[in-house]
Formats: C-alpha cells, sequence, structure tokens
C-alpha cells in the first residue's frame, strides 16, 4: 500500500483535532455552557478591586465571575477582549502597581485574538486541502504549505498567550492576589501547536514519499523492459541462425 494515503490521513486527523482544540478556547466566555465555561487564560482574586468579582477569570471575550459550581459566568461578549486590569475595572485602586503605566498586555492580548483567527482560517483551509493529499501529491505539499502557515500563527498565539498571562500571573501573586493560569486554555492552545507541526511534517513526508515510490516504480518497469527487449533480441537473432540457407545452383 502506497504510503502517501497513510500520511495524509494522519495529517487530516491532528488538524481536525487542532481545529477542535482552538475552537473550544475561541469559544470560551462567548458560550455559558460546557464544555467551554471552565476554560479561560487566568484566574486572580479581585476581591481587593472596586466593583470587580471576588475572583475573575479572563478570556478572549471578558471577564467572567466564578459561580459556585465553579464554572465560568460570563457578561456580555467583545471581541478581542484584552487583559489590562486597569482598564478593565475602570480604576487603580486594587490593581498591581506592575499593570499600570504600561500597555504591554494590552496589545499582546489584542494581537493573541486575532492570530488565533488567523490560525484557525489556514487550519481549516489546510483540513479541506489536505482529502487532495489523499490521493494526489501535488495536494499533499498545498496542505502541508498553508498548514506550515497555520503553525505560524498558532505559534505566535502561544508565544503571546505564555508571555501575557504568565507575567500578569506573577505580578497577581507578588501583590498578594492568588492567581492561577488556566490549565485548559494553556493546554489546548499549546496541543493545537504541535498537532499543527506534526501534521505539516507528514504532509511533506506524503509528497516525498509519493515522489520516491513513482519513481522507483518507474525504475523497475524500465529494467524489466530493457531485460526483456534484449531477452526478445536475443532469441530473434537465434532463430536467424536455425534457418537452412538455400544456396542456388548455376
Amino acid at each position: 500500500m502506497p504510503a502517501r494515503p497513510i500520511f495524509a490521513f494522519l495529517s487530516l486527523i491532528l488538524i481536525a483535532g487542532a481545529c477542535v482544540l482552538i475552537f473550544l478556547v475561541l469559544l470560551a466566555g462567548a458560550v455559558n455552557s460546557n464544555p467551554v465555561n471552565t476554560i479561560y487564560f487566568l484566574q486572580a482574586d479581585t476581591s481587593g478591586i472596586s466593583g470587580a468579582p471576588a475572583q475573575s477569570r479572563w478570556t478572549l471575550w471578558n471577564i467572567c465571575s466564578v459561580g459556585s459550581s465553579g464554572a465560568d459566568v460570563c457578561p456580555k461578549a467583545s471581541p478581542a477582549y484584552p487583559f489590562d486590569p486597569q482598564s478593565n475595572f475602570g480604576t487603580t485602586k486594587g490593581v498591581p502597581a506592575s499593570f499600570q503605566g504600561t500597555n504591554m498586555f494590552y496589545y499582546l492580548t489584542r494581537f493573541m485574538f486575532a492570530f488565533v483567527l488567523i490560525s484557525l482560517f489556514f487550519a481549516v483551509c489546510s483540513l479541506f486541502l489536505g482529502l487532495f493529499a489523499l490521493c494526489s501529491r501535488i495536494g499533499s505539499f498545498l496542505s502541508s504549505t498553508t498548514c506550515a502557515v497555520a503553525l505560524f500563527f498558532q505559534t505566535i498565539v502561544a508565544a503571546l498567550m505564555t508571555a501575557a498571562y504568565v507575567i500578569g500571573r506573577n505580578n497577581f501573586n507578588a501583590n498578594g492576589q492568588t492567581a492561577t493560569i488556566g490549565e485548559y486554555a494553556f493546554a489546548f492552545i499549546w496541543a493545537a501547536m504541535v498537532c499543527l507541526f506534526l501534521a505539516t511534517v507528514f504532509f511533506c513526508v506524503a509528497g516525498v514519499t509519493s515522489r520516491k515510490d513513482k519513481t522507483s516504480t518507474g525504475k523497475t518497469g524500465g529494467r524489466f523492459s530493457r531485460r526483456k527487449t534484449t531477452k526478445e533480441r536475443g532469441s530473434f537473432l537465434d532463430t536467424e541462425s536455425q534457418r537452412p540457407v538455400n544456396k542456388e545452383y548455376t
């Protein structure tokens, strides 16, 4: 069995998994239902900040409070919602000083939202193009290209997310406010990046393997043909030599 369909199929499974993971993170905060109402990037004790809930969870769409069941209770969604406590709550009272006087967290998380959408777009494109990779070497290389683009933007998303929320957690903890990283959001973002990386590699392997199989088949056929031609030529010469010679008598 040719190796190309196997590697292409594995790539499709990985890309589909990456798309699902990105979708789950993207829906967190916008949908108040399982399983996405337990996905968030950062949870912090904001009881000392006026106008803030006792526990706040940041998502891509809003700040959610924590319900009695431990799930998110989120207000109206706002796209590209930044992680910037002083602007989120409209006050600096109770906000760690490390967040004040800087726009770093604001821009990190705003750009992250845009890159999540771009990464998801190219991942979905690669998923559909990957269907052609099952039967075409060109399809394998096209899919690997779009998947590599999705991987590029997903890597940026992971880097921005880690920088913004890990530093943010440290700032809250340093100020005596307990803060923790959202395990699901971080795991899903990094896992999606790994899936896209493996899918890109497998698509490339599928394309290269297909070319090698084709070349190997061509060489095998050529040797067989040359042997067959030489054998037929020898048989023809043997037949000619065995024919009786007609002598003409004058």
